[in-house]
């Protein structure tokens, strides 16, 4: 039974991203506060812009991931694949979707593992929730999901307001700091502890610092609302309502903190944590908010449901038009800002908040 639920809320998961609409219904990821300095002598030519950078020790065409989204059921196999050919093709990071499934039962790992065996240069993330790790005894079942993909990190997701609303959830999460702690002392590759679309504070952050964590997402409001996914999972809330109705009976459907605030409250730890990595994703819907992103502190940006429509709607096709796109208009960020490299963008006074 806890497999088949497993195996149906991740083919779930992925139907209503992609075909309902999940998004926050009265907040933004912010990015709409913040605008750039325009330069309008930026000295630099357009193909002197670089827009590489480094990542879990790997060069990334340009500040970018992929973010966590699927495995461990039948059709997962197929849309890991070609999210996984894309991002080699444009050197870009890959996260995969929790692999909680593939502790449970080996019937789907190569859902998972199929990412790297057609990515073989990216960096590769895995994934598990926090539940999970709260009840680990031992690392041992993380080590096997990390060689399953090869990865080059493996995330936690903190996922409470998600379990919280979810039927099957699990509420479960004392002693998952203590656990996060475990893998960073015992894994051979990097930890990154990530939300799913509530954002990371800052007193959290600072406490998964203090336990050794050196990479960040911050993964705030304002993009999918995941408390959304999960109402419109509940077997009494699949009828359609309108608009009205809904947000009367869902109080929780923008519940969290927006992503440039999020952003915000973490990426200032990076003057005094010099180790810090930090990763932006929550709502960023273009190129533009990636560089936004990068100028405002983080070190890549990144996102999932975007590049997911992409590709079920308009097949890898769909994706690397979305990607290019997206690549174009960071490049152009940069241009007009006269920032010739990522370290120029971050370092230099290239965006403003609105009064």
């Amino acid at each position: 039974m806890k497999k088949r639920s497993t195996i149906s809320r991740k083919r779930d998961h992925v139907l209503l991203t992609v075909n309902r609409d999940v998004a926050f219904r009265r907040k933004t990821a912010g990015f709409e506060r913040w605008e750039f300095v325009h330069n309008a002598l930026p000295e630099i030519n357009l193909s002197d812009v670089d827009t590489t950078t480094s990542f879990l020790g790997k060069r990334l065409a340009f500040p970018f991931m992929i973010s966590c989204m699927t495995g461990g059921y039948k059709d997962a196999e197929k849309i890991n694949r070609q999210l996984a050919e894309v991002c080699e093709e444009f050197r870009l990071a890959m996260g995969v979707g929790s692999q909680r499934q593939a502790m449970e039962d080996s019937t789907y790992h190569k859902s998972f593992s199929i990412a790297r065996t057609v990515a073989p240069s990216i960096p590769l993330v895995g994934n598990i929730g926090a539940p999970e790790v709260a009840a680990l005894n031992d690392v041992s079942p993380i080590i096997r999901l990390a060689e399953l993909i090869q990865a080059d990190a493996f995330a936690i997701h903190l996922n409470p307001l998600q379990e919280f609303l979810q039927p099957e959830g699990n509420t479960n999460f004392r002693g998952v700091l203590k656990g996060i702690e475990k893998l960073v002392r015992q894994l051979s590759i990097p930890v990154i502890v990530k939300e799913i679309g509530a954002g990371i504070s800052n007193e959290v952050a600072l406490r998964l610092i203090d336990a050794g964590v050196t990479y960040i997402d911050v993964a705030g409001a304002g993009g999918t609302s995941w408390a959304g996914v999960e109402i419109l999972r509940s077997k009494t809330r699949l009828v359609e309502r309108n608009k009205e109705e809904q947000e009367e009976w869902d109080p929780f459907w923008d519940w969290g903190i927006p992503t440039v605030d999020a952003l915000q409250q973490v990426a200032h730890l990076k003057e005094q944590f010099p180790r810090l990595h930090v990763i932006a994703s929550g709502g960023i819907s273009n190129g533009l908010e990636c560089a936004k992103s990068i100028a405002l502190g983080a070190d890549i940006a990144a996102s999932a449901r975007p590049m997911l429509k992409a590709l079920m709607t308009g097949g890898k096709k769909g994706l690397r038009t979305k990607i290019v796109r997206w690549m174009t208009e960071f490049k152009g960020a940069m241009f007009l800002t006269g920032s010739s490299s990522i370290q120029e963008m971050q370092n230099s006074p290239t965006i403003i908040q609105h009064v």
